[in-house]
């Protein structure tokens, strides 16, 4: 019995072996997984900076309607203005501007020419730049060169006493050069008000041959205005991820 004895033994020191080596991998096994899966999260998890270079060049055109009071001679003058122009960047606006003003200056002028007013227009070349455009409120300073030409009218005339003839005879040249500051509203991307102050600076239309009292039509306007438009197309709608 003897060496079965030993046979016993030597099995049961094997088994003990065997079981301690499985339950060092039944510990094992675990640690390891808990060890990569924390790295693989890591690794997939990996924090990144997402930006946009693209050049943001915004575009605008739109069509603007302005009313102004003045004053020519010391006698109340209106003007009514309308506009179109393109705006680069909500930094800058070129155009072309007309205006029509009348002004009831009342004047003798001669022994067929009482009681007359003052009627003209003049348009050109529209130029603004425009500062802290992304605001809500903006400031512009406009500048308009350009020509037209000025006549009278008596102020009780209909469509019958009108000489057509005669009023173009006796128009005369104007050359405009007119600055001004402007505050802008800026009501959405297709609505913007305006309100402001310019001044008229013009040649010399006096004719002593048409006995002409006005020399100069300078003087200051103020007014308000609306531009209907677009004002940001080609806005960047790529934002930025810090």
């Amino acid at each position: 019995m003897q060496p079965f004895t030993r046979f016993v033994v030597f099995y049961n020191n094997i088994n003990q072996k065997s079981n301690g080596m499985k339950l060092n991998r039944v510990i094992l096994l675990p640690l390891l997984l808990g060890f990569a899966i924390p790295c693989f999260a890591q690794d997939t998890s990996v924090d990144y900076v997402e930006f946009n270079d693209r050049k943001n060049v915004v575009h605008g055109v739109y069509l603007g309607l302005t009313t102004h009071y003045g004053e020519i001679e010391d006698k109340d003058t209106f003007f009514t203005g309308l506009k179109v122009a393109y705006v680069a960047n909500q930094q800058f606006e070129i155009g072309f501007v007309g205006t029509f003003f009348y002004s009831d200056q009342n004047i003798y002028r001669g022994i067929s020419s009482y009681d007359e007013d003052l009627i003209g227009g003049y348009g050109g070349l529209h130029l603004e730049p425009i500062f802290f455009s992304k605001n809500l409120v903006s400031l512009s300073f406009p500048v308009l060169i350009g020509a037209g030409g000025m006549g009278y009218i008596n102020d009780n005339y209909n469509d019958y006493d009108f000489d057509e003839r005669e009023f173009e005879d006796n128009a005369q040249a104007l050359f405009i050069v007119e600055p001004g500051i402007n505050a802008l509203f800026n009501i959405s991307r297709y609505l913007q008000l305006e309100a402001g102050l310019k001044y008229r600076f013009s040649n010399s239309v006096n004719d002593s041959k048409n006995f002409d009292p006005i020399r100069r039509i300078n003087g200051f306007s103020a007014g308000i205005g609306v531009k209907v438009g677009i004002f940001n197309m080609g806005r960047n709608r790529y934002k930025k991820n810090l």
